[in-house]
């Protein structure tokens, strides 16, 4: 079933107006769908592609050429698949009530943020000292 992005098309949810409101989820809830949606077809696409291609090359440097055309459509099918999982995160944050909002520091994430990363779990200060805290545990 394809979303509906009539609510996507005309409303951008304001600052001025009652954080996480129900209009607001309705937005991004949207979003978060018509994303989904894009991915899975993108996926669908790209397991047609795989089983397409998936024939004997005599050459040997064709051949070569298109395991690697195929490791990389593997790669990006793991990274869609990811995505998805995010995103049925954060509809299920929006389910329970808890989307918008930072996991480490209960403060709302800005809608800005929102609306470009949809997924986001936390603002944009707590993600970048988690990000720090990870790069000096990487370099112990």
């Amino acid at each position: 079933m394809k979303p509906d992005n009539s609510l996507t098309d005309e409303y951008r949810p304001t600052e001025d107006e009652p954080f996480m409101n129900e209009r607001q989820m309705d937005y991004f809830r949207q979003k978060l769908l018509t994303w989904k949606h894009e991915l899975l077809e993108q996926s669908a696409e790209t397991l047609e592609g795989l089983s397409q291609s998936a024939r004997s090359v005599p050459d040997v440097s064709d051949r070569a050429s298109e395991e690697t055309d195929r490791s990389l459509e593997l790669r990006t099918r793991d990274r869609q698949r990811k995505l998805v999982n995010k995103i049925d995160a954060a509809l299920r944050r929006l389910d329970s009530g808890e989307f918008g909002y930072c996991e480490k520091t209960g403060e709302q994430i800005s809608l800005r943020r929102l609306d470009a990363r949809p997924i986001a779990t936390m603002t944009l200060e707590a993600q970048e000292r988690h990000e720090r805290r990870e790069r000096v545990h990487r370099d112990d």
